[in-house]
């Protein structure tokens, strides 16, 4: 029976109940002022999840550190015992790390501070405080220990710093969201990822319809200079990368969108192609794209890569599918080596190399291997906890959760007493999140007493069903962020609203929406911060609200069934409101404009144009882009209807971090900010914008830049 059916009566006061509290909870998340980091929830900034990130293993193998994005700290952790060492704050959203060469020194990518941390590793405390360029997001040091490189995900670019004393030397020109970094292993090379594809530039006008491309970007390490760019052609993501210890086989994760097709193909398989970049010696002169999905089972939103000391295997963590997938490195290649390529989009051909998919927590992100490859550390950053693979049996052997301000290690029992407890309370304890080696320090019999105290003693593991938060209450609003990241309610788990949101934000890509009809209406993916009360969504405005938007929409035509409950689609809505603007790199620090934004800003408020003309109210940039969030929610005609679409009626979009969303308007066809005067507005319908010199024009856009 339909969910709605089912309902019956009641589905309409409760809709209206669920209204209201979305609507008084987000109220009360919004914080009014510049924020630093996303709210996390109604009671407070952090709510007190770590959500690990990232994780790393000191060169002795000794100490287990765990970044901490949410509590803003990075983690130390005896890597044997798995017991708390000390937690150190640094800045805010910290998004990458990584340890000298001599192990000494941790340093840690500040995103949202626009930093970086350094850290004394035997101290265990932070030394020294170095700003960087626009959102850096990883950092290595080179061999020698002369050098700092830092991925700028905003910046686009590579900063090159003095690692001693932190200074600046000179930046690097990278990809569109440079933000992975991997030294190679003899250190003569480094090489960069990209999360968002290039703007390709405009020749025929129909860039918006061409498939994405991104690149690997490789740095010569001791002259600081880019020498090469590998074209990476059809992909938009790309995350971490790991390089094999004899520098003969590179591998990144990555995102094969299929956003030339119509959604209507999701069940052929058309949405997205997860795979893996080869390149190096191993794979020849160019690079090779290998899937990881298979027929019936997606690698949703691939992210950390680990290969073994040996060569043996490549470890893929996938954050949607919440699994570790493991790949045969011989078997890849012999594959690679006597097939025909392109590979890309064969289900079967996973089958040649995929050895096994291990199940781990919420969202793992990133991979740690032990020096002799025997344990894999997996970051899994929406349940709180750090997965510990035995990598000859290919399963967690241990869990490690991180919630709250203390680190707990799990503890063996008797395999036989904890199968009977999880039987005993009907699988409502999740015994085997922490036990599932099933090793004991003490033989435990498992008498009716024994089991009575097991229980007791695990009372506070009972939790919902998608969270495992260690003792904690989860909240709707962590709730909704496991929602949005987990790929569990498509079909055949093939795609999350993380997939087009990557790190909650957008994609940089155009996409063929069915329900406007085939062909028709290619729309520009949107950001999503800072949405919260700018409906109607969507560029024609036809959903009123949040739950509309991500609710029986989102199911009929990407998900292709029906899985929100009433309480799921709350908690979704809840986090996707919570959702605040990153800084804004464009503004002062004290608030002031430049003198450019000052000019910029009267060209935005004018009222009469050069030649002393009036500007009608409604043509005036102020008045659709009005109020905090620079839209006045409303429908209008601008001149940019295309030939493919089926109305140029459209909701003016909010300005809130417009430089980083590019390329613009409805279908992503002006390439810059300028090309939206330039070249779609010949009529003066966006704005009075023909009277202004390249110079004024500048102005404006600089001011823009601002809002």
């Amino acid at each position: 029976m339909n969910r709605l059916t089912q309902d019956g009566l009641r589905y309409g006061a409760y809709a209206g109940f669920v209204a209201v509290g979305v609507a008084l909870l987000s109220t009360a998340l919004w914080t009014g002022g510049p924020v630093r980091a996303a709210v996390q929830s109604e009671t407070s900034a952090s709510e007190d999840y770590a959500s690990p990130l990232e994780v790393l293993l000191s060169p002795d193998g000794a100490r287990l550190f765990v970044l901490c994005q949410q509590s803003n700290e990075v983690r130390v952790l005896n890597a044997a015992s798995f017991a708390a060492i000390k937690n150190i704050a640094v800045g805010h959203v910290p998004r990458g790390f990584s340890l000298s060469p001599k192990g000494d020194k941790l340093f840690v990518t500040n995103a949202w501070d626009d930093t970086i941390s350094v850290i004394d590793t035997k101290a265990l405390e932070v030394i020294n405080t170095w700003p960087v360029g626009a959102e850096p997001s990883s950092v290595v040091e080179d061999r020698a220990g002369k050098r700092l490189f830092v991925a700028n995900r905003i910046s686009d670019d590579i900063a090159v710093l003095d690692a001693r004393t932190g200074v600046e030397e000179k930046r690097l020109a990278a990809g569109r969201g440079a933000s992975y970094l991997a030294l190679s292993s003899d250190g003569s090379r480094i090489y960069v990822t990209h999360v968002y594809p290039k703007i390709i530039p405009r020749s025929t006008g129909l860039e918006n319809r061409l498939p994405p491309e991104s690149e690997v970007t490789e740095i010569d390490a001791i002259r600081a200079v880019v020498v090469d760019r590998v074209q990476l052609r059809g992909i938009a993501g790309v995350f971490h990368l790991a390089l094999s210890p004899d520098g003969r086989l590179g591998v990144a994760a990555e995102y094969h969108p299929k956003n030339l097709l119509p959604l209507a193909h999701v069940d052929h398989g058309g949405a997205f192609t997860y795979s893996l970049e080869l390149f190096g010696a191993d794979v020849g002169k160019a690079p090779v794209e290998v899937p990881l999905d298979e027929l019936d089972r997606y690698a949703s939103q691939p992210f950390g890569v680990a290969i073994a000391p040996d060569k043996s295997r490549i470890y893929v963590s996938c954050g949607g599918s919440e699994i570790v997938t493991v790949v045969d490195v011989p078997r890849l290649l012999r594959f690679i080596h006597t097939h025909n390529s392109p590979f890309a989009q064969d289900l079967s051909a996973s089958a040649n190399y995929v050895v096994t998919r291990i199940p781990v927590g919420l969202n793992p992100r990133g991979l740690a291997l032990s020096r002799d490859g025997r344990r894999l550390f997996v970051a899994n950053r929406l349940d709180d906890t750090v997965s510990v693979i035995d990598t000859r049996a290919n399963r967690v052997v241990s869990t490690i959760t991180l919630a709250g301000s203390n680190t707990t290690p799990s503890h063996p029992f008797n395999e036989g007493a904890v199968n009977i407890a999880s039987g005993a309370v009907e699988g409502n304890i999740i015994c085997s999140k922490c036990h599932i080696d099933g090793r004991t320090q003490s033989q435990i019999a498992p008498t009716s007493k024994d089991l009575e105290n097991l229980i007791d003693k695990h009372q506070k593991l009972m939790v919902p069903s998608l969270a495992s938060s260690g003792s904690k209450t989860v909240s709707p609003l962590r709730r909704g962020e496991q929602i949005f990241y987990t790929s569990r309610f498509s079909f055949r788990g093939q795609i999350g609203c993380a997939n087009c949101h990557i790190d909650s934000t957008f994609d940089g890509i155009q996409w063929n929406l069915e329900p406007d009809g085939f062909g028709r209406n290619t729309v520009d993916n949107k950001i999503l911060e800072g949405i919260k009360d700018t409906e109607p969504y969507k560029w024609t405005g036809t959903n009123p609200n949040i739950p509309t938007e991500c609710g029986p929409r989102t199911e009929k035509y990407f998900w292709r069934s029906e899985n929100y409950d009433n309480s799921a689609l709350a908690d979704l809505a809840v986090y996707v409101r919570s959702l605040a603007p990153r800084p804004n790199r464009w503004r002062q620090g004290n608030g002031e404009l430049t003198a450019a934004q000052e000019r910029g800003k009267a060209i935005f408020e004018r009222t009469v144009d050069k030649f002393k003309k009036p500007v009608s109210e409604s043509n005036r940039c102020s008045n659709c882009h009005s109020g905090p969030k620079g839209t006045n929610q409303k429908i209008f005609d601008v001149g940019t209807r295309k030939p493919n679409d089926n109305t140029g009626n459209l909701k003016t979009p909010p300005l809130t971090n417009i430089a980083l969303t590019a390329p613009y308007l409805h279908d992503g066809s002006a390439r810059s900010l300028e090309e939206i005067w330039t070249i779609f507005n010949p009529d003066d319908k966006h704005g009075r914008t023909n009277d202004l010199t390249k110079d004024e024009l500048n102005d404006l856009i600089e001011y823009l830049k601002s809002r």
